[in-house]
């Protein structure tokens, strides 16, 4: 892999008084600010982390997350909406050839477009992680990082630790934002939280990876605070992978443009009355600054919040309903035996959040259906279970489904938040010849109450990478993944991508 070329080159000039990775000057004490804020101490954060904070744990989920997301933007590629992104990206700008595209051997962007495309595929299917409070952590920030990698000459790639070191910075920037509002606790209904914390958080993982110090930090915050948020209402539709991909490459942005020197406000996260900062995006916002590492009460959030994969692509709810109704299908093809046929179905209540957006009964689109209760519930009780291939046109628009999607019906128990961390899914099938069954789920496989094991998780990977790269480098990466805090450089990570 040569990426010395001019072209790269005038990316890495353009940061390099800016960036010292590898050097001991990461270690240095910085001369403390006159005042603490909010957003200073984030900065702080930033600057300051090390590998040595990284916990086992820490390290282990974090490489699960990597894992997952590559795989997932890897079967992201082969989307229609990837290839509208790409397209745009190959027509609009001058061509730049320094940063790898998921899925196409020998194309390469400029490393803010390759974040922008990598992240669409990323989403494109709603097959990327999500975490509590409720957003996408790994989509906005993986790919921007793996830009700037391979954007880096071959003689200052980052180790593997450092790498995972700037991705932890980034998934936790995400979540401590998201803890400072109630209102992020549940399925969201204004902006869309990776277009929000998504956008921080890329620009807090590249800060962190290109060694800025502490007031280009903050001020890479701020700048990605004017560059973010999305309106829920482009929900399923293919305008919602945008928002990761989106998050991605401004956040990028914000970082080299605050590595050059652009100043922005110093208390965009501070709470300043009669002026809104992050709080315009969570009017219930209440911040408070983050701990310093050196007193040793900071631990990552991710230590205790494990992150949810999940087993089909579609909307983190659909996954309770889907487990529930299978639940359903296995005891009908014990009564019957054989397929399931509608004829034999009266009646389907599902007992599920109120939540408009996920609420569609008669989905004409592939992103309407991934964002569905009905169509999940009937699509695991004609087939037992959801897949990759539910969402394939033929899938779609077969008879026997719609005659389902015409019996079901809905309801919202009060006790029934829409929040993924109490939510359930329940569903009731009445049969013509009056038998109800019953089905229930109230921790679905994948969630982070049950996480998928080590095996499933690369049963997932490998299904995905493999529709675009051949098994040995599907199995290569892998490897290479699962060593990276023991890598001098991520090349071997960089290359399978190629």
């Amino acid at each position: 892999i040569n990426v010395c070329t001019q072209r790269s080159t005038r990316y890495v000039s353009a940061i390099s008084a800016a960036r010292g990775l590898h050097k001991s000057a990461l270690d240095v004490a910085e001369r403390p600010a006159p005042e603490e804020t909010v957003t200073s101490s984030f900065g702080r954060f930033i600057q300051s982390v090390q590998p040595r904070h990284l916990s086992p744990t820490v390290l282990q989920r974090s490489k699960r997350m990597v894992l997952d997301s590559i795989g997932v933007g890897l079967l992201g590629s082969t989307t229609d909406v990837f290839e509208l992104a790409l397209q745009h990206c190959q027509h609009m700008y001058a061509p730049d050839d320094v940063s790898f595209v998921y899925g196409r051997q020998g194309m390469k962007l400029s490393p803010t477009l390759a974040a922008f495309v990598n992240g669409v595929a990323a989403h494109s299917m709603d097959f990327d992680d999500t975490w509590h409070p409720a957003t996408h952590p790994s989509g906005a920030v993986l790919p921007a990082l793996l830009a700037i990698s391979d954007m880096l000459h071959n003689n200052s790639k980052p180790s593997g630790l450092d790498f995972l070191t700037a991705f932890n910075v980034g998934i936790e920037i995400q979540g401590r934002l998201m803890r400072f509002s109630n209102e992020a606790q549940n399925i969201p209904k204004r902006f869309h939280p990776p277009s929000v914390v998504g956008t921080l958080g890329s620009a807090a993982a590249c800060a962190r990876l290109l060694s800025l110090d502490r007031s280009q930090c903050s001020n890479a915050l701020a700048i990605a605070a004017s560059l973010a948020g999305a309106p829920m209402a482009n929900a399923a539709t293919q305008s919602k992978p945008l928002h990761i991909g989106n998050a991605s490459r401004l956040g990028l942005e914000a970082a080299l443009l605050a590595s050059r020197g652009l100043e922005a406000s110093p208390l965009v996260l501070d709470a300043v009355p009669g002026v809104a900062g992050f709080s315009a995006f969570y009017e219930d916002y209440a911040p408070h600054p983050i701990s310093s590492l050196e007193e040793d009460e900071h631990s990552f959030l991710i230590e205790t919040q494990d992150i949810a994969f999940k087993r089909f692509p579609a909307h983190l709810g659909m996954h309770w309903i889907a487990d529930a109704t299978a639940v359903v299908h296995k005891t009908l093809v014990g009564l019957k035996g054989g397929s399931i046929s509608p004829n034999l179905v009266q009646d389907i209540l599902l007992r599920v959040p109120l939540s408009k957006y996920i609420n569609r009964p008669f989905p004409e689109t592939e992103h309407q259906a991934r964002h569905s209760f009905q169509f999940n519930a009937c699509t695991a009780l004609l087939d037992g279970e959801v897949t990759v291939q539910s969402f394939q046109p033929e899938a779609l628009l077969r008879p026997e489904l719609h005659a389902l999607l015409s019996r079901v019906r809905l309801e919202h128990p009060h006790d029934n938040t829409a929040n993924f961390n109490i939510m359930y899914g329940e569903v009731e099938v009445t049969l013509v010849s009056g038998d109800v069954l019953r089905g229930r789920c109230d921790t679905f496989y994948g969630h982070w109450r049950n996480p998928l094991s080590q095996e499933s998780l690369q049963k997932k990977f490998r299904s995905n990478a493999g529709a675009v790269l051949s098994n040995e480098r599907v199995e290569r990466l892998i490897e290479a993944v699962e060593g990276l805090d023991h890598l001098d450089d991520c090349k071997p990570v960089l290359a399978q991508l190629q």
